[in-house]
């Protein structure tokens, strides 16, 4: 090889070398940052988390700035632990360290108890419920079923018959409800008509709390509501009805929708349901509401939904594992859209399809909802 040869070699590889350095520059950076992301997202999770589970935000909320050493001795654990754990949380300034070495809140001084309030359960939930169980994501996909539930539970069925004989996953599942409830019910029936005197069935109403949510909100209306869930539900159903003094105007009835929806109702309310189904069982369920309806009876859906414009939402981020790997083995969002395609398929006339506006939701919050009302003809 010529000398002449050998330095065109170098220039075909110099040039090789610096287009691979714009590639690594541009796309491949970006998807092996995103990457990089998703790979210590579980780590910074429990980094964060345990920093309040100590009682570390707590501490420095009540007393003001804290070295580590003064911040061990009132949560437990070593100094040098406790240096390590708040390395990350100063990093995203959450908190902040000054030059005597003591710590103070910094971004988490800003939330209110409220907003906190919100957060937390869900960070609870996701570390009971989600992060042991989706070990198994991968086998709960392949089967359709919860696998997680059985390697940790010995339970074979779904997240919801497993709360009743396991107080960790009710207690922590619950709590996320009712925060996710409290947010989303002041939207949810700020849309919905009830006539005078009407009489609402709450399908799959669980412990009865959604029909007192329904009277309050609908006080004017003085409807008549009766909660429809498994059998086992009542006692937990009628003790919720007395401690509001609500027992004279709500109900139980119990059943399975599966096998027929009670008869006799104006307006059937389907909340936080349908996205536990794939479409088969949502049309099942659907078709038997349509069924027990007399004509011009209504049926509202109140259901986690995402937009057509995916990056605008993160219902996605979290449901379709959460209800594939950790509580149905089916299930997850839909465009509100295609729930309203489906209730047509099942036999009603649609008359209201709306979404909650992104930009009037809370930042932290992940459900994005939809409401969906059909009308028997």
């Amino acid at each position: 090889m010529t000398t002449r040869d050998t330095q065109h070699r170098t220039d075909q590889d110099t040039r090789v070398t610096q287009n691979t350095e714009a590639v690594w520059n541009t796309e491949t950076e970006k998807v092996l940052t995103k990457l990089k992301e998703y790979a210590l997202g579980p780590m910074r999770f429990m980094n964060l988390l345990s920093c309040f589970e100590l009682g570390i935000v707590d501490v420095l909320r009540a007393e003001g700035p804290r070295t580590a050493v003064e911040i061990a001795e009132r949560v437990g654990g070593a100094p040098a632990a406790i240096e390590q754990l708040l390395l990350l949380p100063v990093k995203d300034e959450f908190l902040s360290q000054d030059e005597r070495g003591r710590y103070e809140l910094a971004g988490l001084a800003h939330p209110s108890a409220a907003d906190l309030g919100r957060v937390l359960p869900w960070m609870d939930m996701i570390k009971v419920i989600c992060l042991r169980q989706l070990y198994w994501l991968t086998d709960s996909v392949r089967t359709g079923t919860v696998v997680g539930l059985k390697e940790l539970y010995g339970h074979e069925g779904t997240l919801y018959s497993a709360t009743a004989a396991n107080d960790d996953l009710r207690a922590s599942w619950s709590a996320m409800m009712d925060s996710v409830t409290d947010y989303i019910d002041g939207w949810f029936f700020a849309n919905l008509q009830v006539r005078p005197g009407a009489r609402i069935l709450d399908l799959a109403g669980n412990t009865g709390l959604g029909a007192v949510l329904t009277r309050k909100y609908k006080a004017e209306a003085d409807p008549a509501v009766v909660c429809f869930d498994f059998p086992e539900k009542e006692a937990a159903a009628l003790a919720t009805f007395a401690a509001h003094g609500e027992s004279e105007r709500c109900g139980f009835i119990g059943g399975d929708v599966f096998d027929g929806v009670p008869e006799g109702f104006d307006l059937v309310l389907i909340k936080h349901f349908l996205d536990m189904f794939d479409k088969d069982n949502v049309l099942r369920i659907l078709r038997n509401v349509h069924a027990a309806l007399e004509p011009g009876g209504e049926v509202c859906v109140l259901v986690p939904s995402h937009p057509e414009h995916l990056a605008d939402t993160s219902s996605v981020d979290f449901f379709p594992a959460y209800f594939l790997g950790c509580t149905m083995g089916e299930g997850g969002p839909q465009k509100v859209s295609t729930y309203a395609a489906w209730a047509r398929e099942a036999g009603f006339e649609v008359t209201t399809a709306i979404s909650q506006d992104v930009a009037s939701m809370p930042p932290d919050m992940v459900p994005m909802h939809g409401i969906i009302v059909g009308r028997k003809n």
